[in-house]
């Protein structure tokens, strides 16, 4: 689970959308597909076509893997800030209902319009 008291995932960078596929496979439901995987040295967020899954790799060796499940329709607002010339990575905030704001830091190559994008597909559907 995402450590509420330090709500952030820092340094993200797209990857391939097959990275977490064994570990939230058996997740997935019916209809529902993978649309952008975002990882850092060790925790990810995928965001598929009808939720957000926040994955945390805990413990020394990484063995201890906590999934977390953010539904689109429990997002009441987001923002992005881009990358600028002195701060170089842009960072997505998000406010749930019921849990308040999580912070995704993204590496400056980010294309953060793709994210708003998907988020917003997802939440006026």
């Amino acid at each position: 689970m995402i450590d509420f008291e330090n709500k952030e995932y820092l340094k993200l960078k797209e990857t391939d959308n097959d990275a977490y596929q064994d570990l939230i496979g058996g997740i997935l439901v019916d209809g529902e597909s993978i649309i952008h995987t975002y990882k850092s040295l060790r925790d990810g967020i995928v965001f598929t076509n009808r939720r957000l899954i926040a994955i945390n790799i805990q413990g020394v060796t990484g063995k201890k893997k906590a999934i977390t499940v953010l539904p689109y329709d429990r997002i009441q607002t987001f923002a992005v800030e881009t990358a600028g010339v002195i701060d170089l990575d842009s960072e997505l905030y998000l406010w749930f209902s019921g849990m308040g704001q999580i912070r995704f830091e993204f590496t400056n190559r980010t294309d953060v319009s793709k994210i708003c994008r998907c988020i917003s597909e997802c939440i006026l559907d």
